[in-house]
């Protein structure tokens, strides 16, 4: 199972706007990536410096966002959706989508409802349950 460090995840998204900068060739993933930090022209900043994106703490006092995180969760959705698991996700982003007239909106939305699984997982000492994540998109997506 991969498991990369914040380290790697903060160098991966550095890189991969490094990279899409300058036309170089991306494996698939990071095309994926580029395209998500595309659509944040507010994280560039944080992605052209890879020593200080690393060290940089994200804690919210800043009143900002960690992009490294938001990104990722691009990345898992994207993933999820593309292999449609957990079962019924791609669907319910896809409807999600339709109904807000964009994918960007449908993934900040799903975002919402896997963050809840998540902290609730972790709080239960449970594991995630993909089922109530897909109802939760679907419910956003009835809405």
């Amino acid at each position: 199972m991969f498991n990369p460090s914040q380290e790697d995840v903060r160098r991966f998204f550095c890189d991969v706007y490094a990279k899409h900068r300058q036309g170089l060739p991306m494996e698939a993933l990071e095309t994926i990536a580029a395209g998500w930090i595309d659509a944040h022209p507010e994280y560039h900043e944080d992605l052209a410096d890879a020593d200080a994106a690393v060290a940089r703490v994200y804690d919210g006092s800043s009143g900002r966002e960690n992009p490294f995180l938001h990104l990722s969760m691009h990345l898992s959705i994207s993933e999820q959706c593309s292999i449609d698991q957990p079962r019924g996700i791609r669907q319910a982003v896809e409807l999600l989508a339709a109904r807000r007239g964009s994918l960007l909106d449908a993934h900040h939305e799903a975002m919402e409802c896997l963050g809840q699984m998540m902290w609730e997982s972790q709080r239960a000492g449970r594991p995630p349950d993909g089922d109530s994540y897909v109802a939760c998109v679907q419910r956003r997506a009835t809405k």
